[in-house]
């Protein structure tokens, strides 16, 4: 392996069979880096090609996330574990009211890894970059033996900017605020599972992963009076209702018949004994805006190509005991917990 030369743009139908070896040594990881990470990220600050990123800000506030992301399997309808590295830590950013800027990524790689695969996602993920507006500045590579790797694990660190006066925070949830989702909920849970046990439904199930900053910043820049934000990944809607909750100490009452579910994710969720509540979502987000704010919100998330769907499904009360209750189909309210596991690990 350590005479294979790469390419750029890399042929890569010539090398169907290609894998990652272990032991390549320093030139490997140079080829990698000059040949396949670089051009596809390339921009002003990462080829410099420096030990780190250096870049000036407007004087304000900043936000920071980082997250590592393990999905099984790497590809699957609607994206591949690539995409949703950006949008997993863009996501992370515009829940703190920050626009996206930048993005380092940690590349995990175990050998025997398909050189086709790898392309496959650096493409993936430099397209969700491209379109969610941020650069990706920095980076690191490693390869680790066979088997000890499962293929691909990407670690992001994000930068975003905060661009006004608001604190979103679940501290700042008050009384009578409106909830809102942006969307249908549980497909990216469903599409995960579907490939994991080789389901296939009546419908085509893909996965929402996308990036939310845009119609966040849609919402921050008429003006929204919003309180807090939370994309409902692990746990899907009803942990991240819970925690705000308890964060808060606030009641949070919503009506099961409002919360959006496509009849087919509520179908499989069924065959497979899950609550699409606590299905994850990688596009999805729930919104704590002023109530006189409401109207105002959801016509904004419903004019956004991510927001179509969207809805208020809820309100906070004015009961300072951090439950979540919900008013089900057949009119009776019970409360929402946290499940003591997880439904669905490995989803991100």
């Amino acid at each position: 392996m350590t005479d294979f030369t790469l390419s750029c743009p890399i042929p890569i139908a010539d090398y169907p069979t290609v894998q990652l070896a272990h032991g390549g040594g320093g030139r490997l990881m140079h080829q990698l880096i000059g040949k396949m990470f670089g051009p596809a990220f390339s921009n002003p600050l990462l080829d410099q090609a420096h030990d780190g990123a250096v870049f000036a800000v407007n004087a304000g506030r900043l936000a920071m996330s980082t997250d590592s992301f393990v999905v099984r399997p790497i590809f699957f309808p609607g994206g591949d574990i690539g995409s949703l590295a950006v949008h997993g830590t863009v996501n992370d950013l515009a829940m703190c009211g920050a626009r996206p800027r930048y993005l380092s990524a940690g590349f995990i790689l175990e050998e025997g890894l398909p050189m086709t695969d790898l392309w496959r996602v650096v493409q993936s993920m430099a397209a969700a970059a491209e379109a969610a507006g941020v650069q990706l500045v920095t980076g690191d590579t490693k390869v680790v033996d066979r088997g000890k790797g499962d293929g691909i694990y990407i670690n992001t660190t994000g930068i975003g900017v905060i661009e006004h006066d608001l604190i979103i925070a679940p501290t700042q949830v008050q009384p009578g605020d409106a909830i809102l989702v942006n969307g249908d909920l549980g497909r990216h849970g469903i599409a995960i599972m579907a490939v994991r046990e080789g389901l296939e439904f009546e419908s085509a199930i893909e996965s929402d992963s996308a990036s939310v900053a845009g119609a966040v910043m849609r919402l921050l820049d008429a003006g929204i009076e919003i309180h807090c934000l939370r994309d409902m990944t692990r746990g899907g809607l009803a942990s991240s209702l819970v925690e705000i909750a308890q964060t808060s100490g606030r009641r949070i009452a919503i009506d099961e018949r409002r919360v959006p579910v496509r009849r087919d994710v509520r179908g499989a969720c069924e065959i497979l004994g899950l609550d699409p509540l606590y299905v994850a979502n990688e596009g999805r987000f729930v919104a704590f805006v002023a109530a006189q704010d409401a109207a105002r919100a959801l016509s904004i998330l419903q004019g956004h190509e991510l927001g179509q769907g969207a809805a208020v499904i809820g309100a906070v009360g004015q009961e300072t005991d951090g439950l979540v209750t919900m008013k089900s189909t057949i009119g009776a309210t019970r409360i929402v917990d946290m499940l003591s596991g997880e439904q669905l690990p490995r989803i991100c």
